[in-house]
């Protein structure tokens, strides 16, 4: 069902939104933590740190691995974005969804817990910066990551929007409470991710991209 009124802005997270990434992603943490002595499969590495921002999994890491290497994080990231760079692709319907809310002249921003190196990648591999200009938001432009609102904060302003006239485009728990916190109306995209757990902190759930057009009313580019 449309909502009730045209949006102001869309804001977007993107791993498991735009970009199909958080398969490679989990993959490549899984293995490295793995060789640390904490086995996991790819699996269990997204169901452990779905929409969690690096600095956030460091803690979690060190309880059942021990110290870590200084440069830990930032060598991941480094081979995450190669990864990124070479192999990621968009989550289908992505691109035409982008299309049709940039058609209906709506702003639209992008605010992922990914390292800024990591998300300039995946957007520059995947041809999606000319949506969002400089309304690009990692957790490192802002204080606080999700589940905090501060990311959706930045992005509504940006866009020259109310949070309370924004919708957010989420997939994972924590994303969708940052955006409630933000006070925009969250939809929670359950293609990978049970659609009860965003239902229940208030999310409007949907399964595919292609259904976006018609949650926001712009449904052929109307009003």
């Amino acid at each position: 069902m449309p909502i009730a009124k045209r949006p102001a802005a869309v804001l977007f997270d993107c791993d498991g939104v735009l970009a199909d990434s958080e398969g490679l992603v989990n993959r490549m943490v899984a293995a490295d933590l793995t060789e640390r002595g904490w086995p996991l499969t790819a699996g269990q590495a997204r169901e452990t740190f779905l929409g969690m921002a690096l600095p956030d999994m460091v803690p979690m890491i060190h309880a059942r691995c021990g110290g870590l290497p200084q440069d830990w994080a930032t060598s991941l990231s480094r081979r995450i974005v190669q990864a990124l760079l070479d192999e990621v692709e968009a989550v289908p319907g992505a691109v035409a969804a982008l299309q049709a809310v940039a058609a209906a002249g709506i702003p639209l921003a992008v605010a992922s817990n990914s390292t800024r190196d990591e998300l300039v990648a995946k957007l520059a591999r995947l041809e999606l910066a000319g949506f969002f200009g400089d309304r690009v938001f990692s957790f490192e432009d802002v204080a606080r990551p999700k589940p905090a609102p501060d990311m959706y904060l930045a992005a509504a302003a940006a866009c020259g929007a109310a949070p309370q006239n924004c919708v957010v485009v989420e997939d994972s728990l924590l994303g969708a409470r940052a955006g409630i916190a933000a006070g925009c109306r969250v939809f929670g995209f359950t293609r990978e991710t049970d659609p009860r757990v965003l239902a229940a902190v208030g999310a409007v759930t949907f399964h595919s991209m292609a259904e976006l057009p018609d949650l926001l009313g712009i449904a052929g580019g109307g009003a």
